[in-house]
């Protein structure tokens, strides 16, 4: 480790106790600026791309190491509170786990461990880049625009201090059904796109059951899943409808992309509608591409160094992140704070805190295993 005293001055729950306080739902300016001048105060250059990231980085040479998280934040509002001690002590707030406590890791992390020259002189050659992107919780933009070639890669995300190396992806797209308007007195001389929904609401629910249509379990993720979320068709109660749409949500499981299964869900549901009703489905337009899922193999040396470093186990990660963006190259999500826990929702809920304890515990374990994996 460093003798730098400014570097083993930094306190991760001092940050946090800061960061928390400061918003980020709605603008990152302000948590952006905290973010720059925390790390310039401790002599390493700080700079904000177009795409409004954070990045700075320390050493040169391989493995070049990637620490990625986001300052943005959503609602409820929670109000700032610290309260408790010993193992007991958190703070609440609004992005206190997510993801500004995994955030505060990385910085000791990122400000503790030592980097030498690079190259293979032995010496603690490497390099390790921070990278915190301004809209992970929206479009991603900021992760999108990134092109950092780095090695390996450590998303901060709440995960109760485990190591997970896989996450399903997010895709979402609208069925359009066509058919012909008529007089529901005369329903035999129209095509009815709500009566229609009847077959593509079964493709929709079969989907997963058809070797030919959907990817196989995956051996970390399970089963892939798809479930319709919003349908609407027809405008009057005496006329047979001539449109019909239904939202589906897909949680996928590698190796399906998101246009393999725009493709394969459509034929599936061409084949379960009449011929004469019309079937399209598109995604969602989006300006970045949806979050797809990712996986890396659980005996990777980044997984078990960090899982050693932490004390716990390997798991999936239940929610899509940006570690997507990173996957093929070695990527795990880690952090302090938990998703929920036995009371209910924590992230994105108004009762989002995160333990002090697993604060700390999370940078010294970023700490130790950036300083293995650079071999200082």
């Amino acid at each position: 480790m460093s003798d730098d005293s400014e570097t083993q001055a930094f306190d991760p729950v001092e940050f946090l106790d800061r960061a928390v306080r400061v918003e980020s739902h709605e603008d990152v300016t302000a948590m952006r600026e905290l973010l720059v001048e925390t790390i310039e105060t401790r002599g390493v250059d700080a700079t904000v791309d177009d795409a409004g990231n954070t990045l700075a980085s320390r050493g040169e040479g391989v493995p070049h190491i990637v620490l990625n998280t986001h300052i943005d934040t959503v609602s409820p509002h929670v109000e700032y509170e610290r309260e408790g001690s010993g193992d007991d002590e958190v703070i609440r707030g609004r992005g206190s786990c997510d993801a500004k406590g995994p955030l505060a890791a990385l910085l000791a992390g990122f400000f503790a461990v030592d980097v030498g020259t690079g190259g293979d002189s032995g010496d603690g050659g490497g390099k390790v880049t921070l990278a915190v992107t301004p809209d992970e919780e929206t479009l991603s933009t900021g992760a999108h625009a990134l092109d950092l070639d780095g090695d390996l890669y450590v998303v901060g995300e709440p995960t109760g201090l485990d190591v997970c190396t896989a996450a399903k992806g997010r895709f979402e797209g609208t069925l359009e059904l066509s058919g012909e308007n008529a007089h529901a007195a005369e329903s035999a001389s129209g095509i009815n796109a709500v009566a229609a929904a009847e077959g593509a609401l079964e493709a929709v629910r079969t989907y997963d059951e058809t070797v030919d249509a959907a990817p196989p379990t995956h051996d970390q993720l399970g089963a892939p899943s798809l479930t319709p979320t919003v349908i609407s068709g027809g405008e009057a109660t005496n006329q047979l409808p001539d449109e019909c749409s239904i939202t589906v949500d897909r949680r996928s499981v590698p190796p399906e992309t998101a246009e393999e299964f725009r493709e394969a869900l459509e034929a599936h549901v061409r084949a379960h509608v009449p011929e004469d009703v019309g079937v399209a489905f598109a995604l969602t337009e989006r300006e970045t591409p949806f979050l797809e899922a990712f996986s890396t193999d659980p005996d990777h040396e980044l997984v078990r160094t960090l899982a050693d470093a932490a004390g716990r186990g390997v798991r999936p990660f239940t929610a899509a992140t940006e570690a997507s963006y990173f996957s093929p190259a070695p990527t795990v999500v880690f952090g302090p704070g938990v998703l929920a826990d036995g009371e209910g929702p924590v992230a994105h809920a108004d009762r989002e805190y995160v333990r002090v304890s697993e604060v700390r515990a999370a940078a010294d374990a970023v700490t130790e295993a950036l300083g293995s994996l650079l071999g200082t």
